[in-house]
């Protein structure tokens, strides 16, 4: 265990913990950030990132930047901690697989969450790097028997259709129907914008993400890992 890890876990409450997994700073916040909030009322929450989002816009020190807003946005939603894993934005291929896994297992076994989050199968927008952490931390979960629920954010078709065409491939979404577990984040709304602007760097794009969202019901929906 890690000396940071053992410093928190010193310092920590009782409460159970809940560990969020993914590819880029603002993934948090864009995707289930009203879900973590509330958790954070009743469980430790941290956060793993995968990269430091370095190809998200051109300033020579975007991957500073990103990270501070990562942290930033990590306080307003309640966490505890944000664990950056060191690889690069936009290379989670094939030959990262099995580094990320290693990261990622030893990061929950430090951790002992309950509850895990991530992105769904496809990766919600079907950004390569989402699909990769969302595959990856699914090989590592499903071999941790501390862990009792693993948590697949998603969005409705409903949704999904508002948003229009964003990179070569979007997904459809799922069927009302699909979803396994709808968080009612209306009450917390505001924390949520409020963590969304905090990424400055990637202002217009939260911007317009919160534009489409603000058509849609203030839900977050997520589908459930059925081999525990």
């Amino acid at each position: 265990m890690s000396s940071e890890t053992k410093k928190l876990k010193k310092n920590s409450s009782q409460k159970p913990v809940l560990v969020a997994i993914f590819a880029h700073p603002d993934d948090e916040s864009f995707g289930p950030g009203g879900t973590i909030f509330k958790y954070s009322k009743t469980h430790d929450v941290y956060i793993l990132c995968a990269t430091k989002g370095e190809i998200g816009g051109t300033h020579k020190k975007l991957a500073q930047i990103r990270a501070k807003e990562l942290k930033n946005s990590a306080k307003i939603l309640g966490a505890k901690k944000v664990f950056f894993l060191g690889f690069y934005d936009g290379t989670l291929s094939n030959s990262k697989y099995h580094n990320l896994a290693k990261k990622i297992e030893i990061k929950l076994k430090e951790l002992k969450p309950e509850i895990v989050i991530t992105f769904e199968q496809k990766g919600v927008s079907g950004h390569l790097d989402h699909i990769a952490v969302s595959m990856i931390t699914t090989y590592v979960v499903k071999e941790l028997n501390f862990i009792k629920e693993l948590l697949y954010f998603c969005v409705t078709k409903e949704k999904r259709k508002k948003f229009g065409d964003y990179f070569i491939y979007f997904p459809p979404g799922y069927e009302k129907k699909e979803i396994e577990k709808t968080i009612d984040i209306s009450d917390v709304w505001d924390i949520k914008v409020k963590a969304m602007l905090a990424h400055k760097s990637q202002l217009k794009d939260a911007k317009k993400v919160l534009n489409t969202l603000e058509k849609t019901s203030k839900e977050e929906d997520f589908l459930l890992f059925k081999d525990k």
